[in-house]
């Protein structure tokens, strides 16, 4: 791992036209009426993993459980902002726009577009104390196969990496390239939080499959994900 965060200026701000916010926050509101009526259970370690208010940390999770996220930066990390790395697709501006009115920030780029300044950005989120959102195994997948960004971002900072893992008991999967989970209203989600042990080997392909191979441990999937049409 590197050494401690310094200080630095606040990170970019990404500029959301007042259309494309206004567009989203209804969406943004049944999201919020529909993570209330989830069950979530943690356990007490995994809520100090989570709520731990120290060092900023970067929060790694497959691409499809991000459902949730927003609900459990809510109710776990305070006021704490969280950056997530968001495509620069054009899909990603309405990303960019619903993350905005769910209380989160994003971080622009993907290892196909932009991937040197997003991961300069996302070194400055943390660096001025802002937590980081990483989804591994996206923007396009493979589905559950991990690029070891996130591991070169933290041990560049000094972060401590989180793995998250939802247990959807009861949910719909979409014919999307990750089979994105979306919980049934009412049902139980059970969720974990730990800190991956990511300094065990200097070898970065090596820490990512060792660390790829928890993160899956931890999400299991109940359903297989539908499969998809290609015309």
């Amino acid at each position: 791992m590197g050494g401690p965060l310094n200080s630095s200026p606040a990170p970019p701000k990404t500029g959301i036209p007042w259309w494309r916010r206004v567009a989203v926050w209804p969406i943004a509101t049944f999201l919020r009426l529909w993570w209330l009526t989830l069950r979530i259970q943690i356990s007490p370690d995994s809520v100090r993993a989570l709520s731990q208010s120290g060092q900023p940390v970067i929060f790694a999770l497959w691409h499809n459980r991000l459902f949730l996220t927003p609900e459990l930066v809510r109710r776990y990390r305070g006021r704490r902002q969280l950056h997530a790395l968001v495509s620069a697709s054009g899909d990603g501006n309405w990303l960019t726009a619903l993350f905005q009115a769910l209380g989160m920030r994003a971080v622009r780029g993907s290892s196909s577009r932009q991937g040197r300044e997003a991961a300069s950005d996302a070194i400055d989120v943390l660096s001025a104390g802002h937590d980081l959102g990483i989804t591994p195994d996206g923007p396009r997948g493979p589905a559950y196969v991990m690029k070891p960004g996130a591991l070169v971002v933290a041990r560049r900072t000094g972060a401590g990496v989180v793995l998250l893992g939802v247990d959807y008991c009861s949910s719909w999967r979409m014919r999307t390239w990750d089979g994105m989970h979306l919980p049934k209203p009412f049902s139980r989600v059970m969720v974990v939080a730990e800190a991956a042990e990511t300094a065990r080997t200097d070898d970065a392909d090596e820490a990512a499959s060792q660390v790829a191979l928890r993160l899956t441990a931890i999400n299991p999937d109940r359903r297989p994900a539908p499969v998809r049409n290609r015309g």
